[in-house]
């Protein structure tokens, strides 16, 4: 079909949607392809770009003085066919067409508008960009083609499969479908987008392809049936499918037939709008389908140049080629003359021209949903705006050597490519227009849904747009509100290979599954997860654990020997008790301190004692309580002083026992003067001195200081007191075992003495429970963790100190207490003479 001008621009279009190729003997020249199936949306597109050109050569505003002209070709859905019509329009040879100047061959074109096809769009990119002559797609949308080193000739109004492969993503993110199906053709077109989708859907973490099937070319039954097959077996319920009409067609009768339901459909802008498939029988299995379709544009005034269309008008020629004349009579089922033989035989009817197209139900006249057609209209107003820059230039000016400008009688296809990259116009419908370093349009989709009326009518519905902004990646508007699901809950169906890990756990990828197949596994102690399906558990501060769920830190428990908890409470009781009986015996004594019992062995060192043993008992509550540094370092120094005070008093008192039984024998009198009260006293504190200076050192050097200690328990912060120097805490408590050991070896060498003497038999008794609680601690302190450690060296305290008083103090308080009558002199003596 063509229009003669001054700048001609050619098109191709799908007007035929199949081919018959002739057969193949190679004993005789082919016949031609033979295109069958007239397609009704095909040959509008065809006409939307001849009314562009009507529309533009009326306007007075857009190439003035210029008239456009056009060569529609037909490319049958068939790659041959459109190549071929490709290298006519630009060579401008076609044997069998003629002029109305009479002159030989179609006029070369400045630019064409298609292909449709994204396969045909690369072959003729590939040859017609070797000559920068202008191509500008309205429907190839491969991801390829925006390879401006390979095709740099080539230009589109759609957005590209990559932009509708993340607008595709997009969707499945809105609804939580992590695990889907994908269906492709088999051309460039679909296996452009299975290996875009996929790599985009790892790099976006928005699920995973449970399969991946290629709808092949033609009929093939059996092929068909595996895919179905694989459909039904798979847990995703969300199918994604990048193919044409004729790929859907095929592929529904075989669901149809298996009677696959329970599906949700994701169609791409290639059938999304397609009313082949919008049928009363298909919608069972496609109801509900939601599909990325072309953005949609109003063209005023296009209908009424669809009923103007006359062959008569249009038709330069009677050859039999005119689209319109083919589009005629597939319209009205009749044939212009002359007619097929036999075809008035038969009562078929002659066409006239003159019949009404308007009364006509045809798919052609539909114009409520212009979507491709609007990217044609687009393509040819880019093409013509890029012309009307380029006829403005002024001389002198222009953008080519020597600042030359082009010129109407010597225009060349790379000029017009030259302002058709810098394109930037605002059609009627408010779009915008210009193409980006690839020749990419501004990218803009609307989301479509299939509805399904009650009353049985099939209404495709626009429920949203995804499109780019400028440095904020894609945006997705959808009213959810709008959707019709076809299920039962009316809801979006679940589609997922496992369900989301709450809080708590992590995934586990399954063994040979993709990374949407996972176990959900619990955080280990220590560790949290605060999301949904998170990837890995991570550990808690130093000083937090994990919740009894895992979502959350907790802070640790802190233990130590509180005066809360019932052995805390046990020690506290029973230290404050034997400070109270200290403090009853030490009352008893100085009550009583004028009897014998009190006066005998030196009394001051019994006061003494007794005020050491109230000190043992009151030191152990520094070990209860939380660890302070002050109360780490009296601790130990209280501990070590008091005993060794207690410890220095009994060996005095022991040595004394002896001396005074030496003094007793024949010249034995002069010992005593080393064993006066004086030096009693100053043999004790010299003891006590030692202790108070290696206390000071230890502080000194290495102070104790509280500690947060964390190896015993993961999930407790453990209080204590560090030792600091566990050389000072040992001589510490050796320098009290040496004093111990020399207190009970002198009292063992006195037990045989005259009881009037001494009580060597008691302190040797008492030295021995010292000693053999103070071995037995050791060990029970070293294997002892945390506060439990503090619980023994507490009990040993207690439990040491007990013994020196039951011991020491308990035979003479019976005695003053109860016995009485034993508490003389003459008593004394006189057990102590019938003794020896």
């Amino acid at each position: 079909m063509h229009k003669p001008g001054d700048v001609i621009l050619g098109g191709l279009f799908q007007v035929h949607y199949t081919s018959v190729f002739p057969e193949l003997t190679f004993t005789s020249e082919p016949n031609q392809l033979i295109c069958q199936g007239l397609d009704p949306p095909g040959f509008r597109h065809a006409m939307s770009m001849a009314f562009a050109i009507d529309e533009i050569n009326k306007n007075p505003d857009l190439l003035p003085n210029v008239t456009l002209g056009y060569s529609l070709y037909d490319n049958c859905a068939t790659l041959v066919i459109g190549f071929s019509a490709a290298l006519s329009l630009a060579s401008g040879k076609e044997e069998q067409f003629l002029l109305q100047e009479n002159c030989l061959g179609t006029p070369p074109v400045l630019g064409i508008v298609g292909d449709s096809f994204s396969t045909f769009s690369i072959a003729t990119s590939d040859v017609l960009g070797l000559f920068k002559l202008p191509i500008v797609s309205y429907y190839a949308t491969c991801s390829c083609l925006s390879n401006r080193q390979r095709f740099p000739s080539f230009f589109r109004t759609i957005p590209s499969d990559a932009f509708q492969v993340r607008a595709m993503i997009q969707i499945l993110k809105c609804f939580g479908w992590t695990w889907a199906g994908l269906l492709v053709s088999d051309d460039d077109y679909g296996l452009h987008v299975a290996r875009s989708f996929q790599s985009d859907l790892a790099q976006s973490g928005g699920g995973c392809l449970a399969y991946s099937e290629i709808l092949t070319w033609g009929d093939n039954t059996a092929e068909l049936k595996r895919i179905v097959e694989v459909m039904k077996k798979s847990t995703a319920r969300v199918v994604i499918v990048f193919a044409h009409q004729i790929h859907m067609i095929q592929l529904m009768e075989e669901v149809v037939r298996q009677n696959v339901t329970g599906l949700q459909w994701l169609a791409s802008e290639a059938w999304t709008t397609a009313a082949v498939l919008q049928t009363p029988r298909l919608m069972p299995y496609l109801g509900g389908t939601l599909g990325i379709a072309i953005r949609r544009g109003e063209i005023p005034g296009l209908r009424d140049f669809l009923l103007g269309l006359r062959p008569d008008l249009h038709d330069s020629n009677n050859n039999g080629n005119s689209l319109i004349r083919l589009f005629w009579e597939n319209t009205f089922q009749c044939r212009f003359a002359p007619p097929p033989a036999g075809w008035v035989e038969a009562g078929a009817t002659l066409c006239t021209g003159d019949e009404d197209l308007e009364n006509m139900e045809t798919e052609f006249l539909d114009v409520s949903n212009l979507r491709p057609e609007y990217n044609v209209y687009k393509a040819v107003y880019a093409l013509a705006y890029a012309l009307d820059n380029m006829l403005q230039c002024e001389p002198g000016k222009g953008p080519f050597s020597r600042n030359s400008c082009a010129v109407l009688q010597g225009l060349e296809p790379w000029q017009l490519m030259h302002y058709l990259e810098k394109v930037n116009f605002t059609t009627s419908f408010g779009d915008q227009v210009s193409f980006d370093e690839n020749g990419d349009a501004l990218p803009i989709y609307d989301v479509m849904n299939w509805l399904w009326l009650p009353d049985g009518r099939i209404k495709v519905q626009n429920v949203g747009e995804v499109k780019r902004l400028a440095f904020k990646g894609e945006e997705l508007t959808i009213d959810e509100d709008k959707i019709f699901w076809n299920f039962d809950s009316k809801q979006p169906p679940l589609s997922i290979c496992s369900e989301s890990c709450p809080p708590g756990t992590r995934t586990a990828r399954k063994r040979g599954q993709p990374v949407c197949c996972f176990d959900c596994i619990p955080c280990s102690e220590g560790k949290i997860s605060n999301e949904t399906d998170s990837m890995e558990c991570t550990s808690c501060p130093k000083d937090f654990w994990s919740s009894p769920q895992r979502d959350h830190c907790v802070p640790k428990k802190i233990e130590f020997l509180s005066y809360n908890e019932p052995l805390g409470i046990c020690l506290t009781v029973v230290s404050l008790l034997g400070t109270f009986i200290c403090a009853i015996v030490l009352g008893i004594f100085t009550y009583h301190r004028g009897t014998p019992m009190v006066r005998a062995n030196n009394s001051e060192l019994s006061f003494l004692l007794l005020v050491s043993l109230k000190l043992c008992f009151l030191c152990s509550l520094l070990f209860i309580g939380r660890p302070r540094l002050w109360t780490c370092q009296l601790r130990h120094a209280a501990f070590g002083i008091s005993f060794v005070l207690c410890v220095s008093c009994i060996l005095v008192k022991t040595v004394v026992v002896v001396a005074v039984f030496k003094a007793s024998k024949p010249g034995g009198g002069a010992s005593l003067k080393w064993f006066g009260a004086m030096q009693q006293r100053g043999t004790v504190i010299a003891l006590t001195s030692i202790q108070v200076a290696i206390c000071t050192a230890w502080l000194i050097s290495a102070s104790p200081a509280p500690h947060k200690n964390t190896q015993y328990h993961n999930d407790k912060i453990v209080y204590e007191c560090v030792a600091g120097s566990t050389i000072g805490f040992a001589v510490l408590l050796g320098y009290i075992g040496l004093l111990a050991i020399l207190s009970f070896l002198f009292a063992f060498l006195a037990r045989n003495l005259p009881d009037n003497f001494n009580d060597a038999k008691l302190i040797t008794f008492s030295m021995l429970i010292f000693c053999a609680v103070w071995v037995a601690f050791v060990p029970a302190y070293v294997n002892s963790p945390g506060k439990y450690a503090d619980a023994v060296e507490v009990f040993a305290i207690l439990a040491s100190s007990f013994g020196l008083l039951v011991a020491l103090f308990g035979p003479k308080c019976f005695i003053i207490l109860l016995r009485p009558e034993r508490n003389t002199k003459k008593a004394i003596m006189g057990r102590g003479t019938s003794t020896s």
